[in-house]
């Protein structure tokens, strides 16, 4: 009697903790989706999964805790945010949607996800509790071992079944198998010239020496901008920064400063 009393009762730090982490979840959740920024987004579904394996500890399922932190948070979390880290994504990218209506269908997916969610939760019904003493028993990772491969056993393989084929499928259509011979280094310099290509290398980026940004077109012998000299991402993000006018202008100067010494040297040495 006192173990089913127990096990349907709720403790106020319970109560407390559920509330307060709870809310913080459904916060982090929340800015997950409505962050503008990529790496913000990564750090608050970091937090909501950290929270998570919290509510998997406080409940008894250490297991699940250690793997949530150790794999989702730690492991595939981490890497997602380190990428973003690494390749940049800014807000000048482009927000167009490149498949009509999918903003409608996915927030009739979502409402229609919620309503059955709803319906689970209010038919719910639980009549007998075992507790975590018995539920763990012979330890957390033997007891959900054996609801895996015993009861959910075919719900388990099924899953399993879905992310292999769905891993396979990937790897077949990134997958792009050679089927003609490699060509040479002699015979893809005589393509270069036979298209007409640029054949010595690109120019660097920057004016001269006066400025290395990658952003900044480089100036060619006659003080043109050359388009060659930056890249493509960045000007399909609109990161390029457009200084030929200055550039120009700081080259005419110094030309005039040079000629200017030079002209007094020779009167000097005559």
């Amino acid at each position: 009697m006192q173990l089913a009393v127990s096990a349907t009762t709720t403790s106020t730090g319970e109560a407390f903790q559920f509330w307060v982490l709870g809310t913080v979840a459904v916060i982090g959740a929340l800015c997950t989706v409505l962050m503008k920024k990529a790496v913000h987004s990564a750090l608050c579904l970091a937090g909501t999964m950290i929270i998570l394996a919290v509510f998997y500890l406080a409940n008894g399922a250490y297991f699940l805790g250690i793997v949530q932190v150790v794999v989702y948070t730690g492991a595939i979390m981490m890497l997602f945010l380190f990428v973003v880290m690494l390749v940049g994504v800014t807000a000048a990218d482009s927000l167009k949607e490149t498949i009509k209506g999918q903003r409608v269908w996915a927030a009739v997916c979502g409402i229609g996800f919620g309503v059955l969610l709803i319906a689970g939760i209010a038919n719910a019904s639980l009549k007998h509790f075992d507790g975590l003493k018995q539920a763990n028993a012979g330890g957390n990772v033997e007891g959900l071992a054996a609801l895996i491969f015993t009861k959910y056993v075919f719900a388990f393989e099924i899953t399993g079944a879905l992310l292999i084929t769905s891993a396979i499928g990937a790897m077949v259509l990134t997958h792009r198998e050679r089927t003609e011979r490699a060509k040479t280094q002699r015979e893809l310099s005589e393509q270069r010239v036979s298209d007409g290509k640029h054949l010595p290398p690109l120019p660097a980026p920057g004016v001269y020496a006066r400025h290395n940004a990658v952003d900044i077109a480089g100036l060619l012998p006659d003080g043109t901008p050359s388009e060659l000299t930056v890249n493509q991402t960045l000007r399909g993000r609109g990161q390029i920064r457009d200084v030929s006018s200055e550039a120009l202008s700081d080259l005419k100067a110094l030309e005039q400063r040079s000629t200017e010494r030079l002209g007094r040297e020779e009167e000097a040495a005559k």
